[in-house]
């Protein structure tokens, strides 16, 4: 007969997340984070409240993050004006076109770059770095592009940047991280370079590709200079510029004195409402890809 002993249970190790020194990180951090958020959503609640209120609360300097008597006539004023809604049409027509050309071009150099057999890869490697750190300047760039046609077009302003060189590595760092037995099994399969990319390296790239999806629609959306630089017809150009033209106008109006107080905040309440108008496609998409941007980053720049 077998008499079972009594089995004590192991005492409890103790891991870092239960010392005290990690429950003060804890505290600490989430108090900066929570600063962090205020002071970041802060002034962006404050241009929707001054874009929701009455001007006589705006002059007075009552509003803050709360509107105060609710008026919606700045935005009857903006979306009345048909060359606002041109440039938000060419804002669209500009981020889609670029987004996807900038997609295409990053992936098919990140591919490339990611092969470690292939000769002259560290002098295309090169010339990547190389653009990162140094341009051409602004007036020969200015004259490449015009001796080329692309002036008041719209590769002028899709073309330019339509490679950045952080996401190409980021991608590469991708691509270099999936195992290399995928490709060779496919390859014994009869799939060709293109089938391999198309099959097999595309479909595990949905996250590295969802984020450069989104750097590059943020970076094409925000962009102005390129399109204040090389269009000068008004239908052209994109919101942005038509956001900038307004802001220029009343800080030129209010540096020269030309215009008193009750037009300079009527121009900055106008300010309020194109800022809003146009943030809140990006802010619509993010949180659709917002769950692929960590993941999409972090496989991109760790591997091991």
């Amino acid at each position: 007969m077998v008499i079972l002993g009594t089995r004590r249970d192991a005492p409890k190790t103790r891991g870092p997340e239960d010392s005290r020194g990690y429950r003060i990180f804890r505290v600490v951090n989430t108090i900066v984070l929570i600063g962090v958020v205020v002071v970041t959503l802060y002034p962006f609640l404050n241009i929707v409240a001054r874009s929701l209120s009455e001007e006589a609360y705006i002059i007075a300097g009552k509003v803050s993050i709360v509107p105060r008597g609710f008026d919606l006539t700045a935005y009857k004023l903006v979306t009345s004006d048909s060359m606002f809604w041109t440039n938000y049409r060419n804002t669209v027509v500009y981020t889609v076109v670029a987004t996807l050309i900038s997609i295409v071009l990053t992936t098919c150099y990140a591919y490339v770059l990611s092969k470690l057999r292939l000769k002259g890869r560290g002098f295309l490697i090169g010339v990547a770095l190389f653009t990162m750190f140094f341009s051409g300047g602004l007036i020969p760039n200015y004259v490449l592009v015009t001796s080329l046609g692309m002036k008041n077009t719209i590769w002028a302003v899709v073309i330019p940047n339509a490679i950045s060189v952080f996401n190409l590595l980021v991608m590469k760092a991708f691509f270099e991280s999936l195992p290399s037995e995928l490709e060779e099994a496919a390859a014994v399969d009869g799939l060709n370079t293109y089938g391999i990319l198309l099959r097999i390296v595309l479909p595990l790239s949905k996250a590295i590709i969802a984020t450069m999806v989104l750097f590059y629609a943020v970076s094409f959306w925000n962009s102005w200079f390129t399109a204040f630089l090389y269009i000068d017809r008004q239908d052209l150009l994109p919101v942005t510029v038509y956001l900038r033209n307004l802001i220029a106008g009343a800080t030129s109006a209010e540096s020269s004195g030309a215009a008193d107080a009750d037009k300079i905040q009527a121009a900055a309440t106008l300010q309020a409402v194109t800022i809003v108008l146009t943030t809140l496609p990006i802010l619509a998409v993010y949180p659709f890809v917002q769950r692929y941007f960590v993941r999409g980053v972090m496989l991109g720049a760790v591997k091991g």
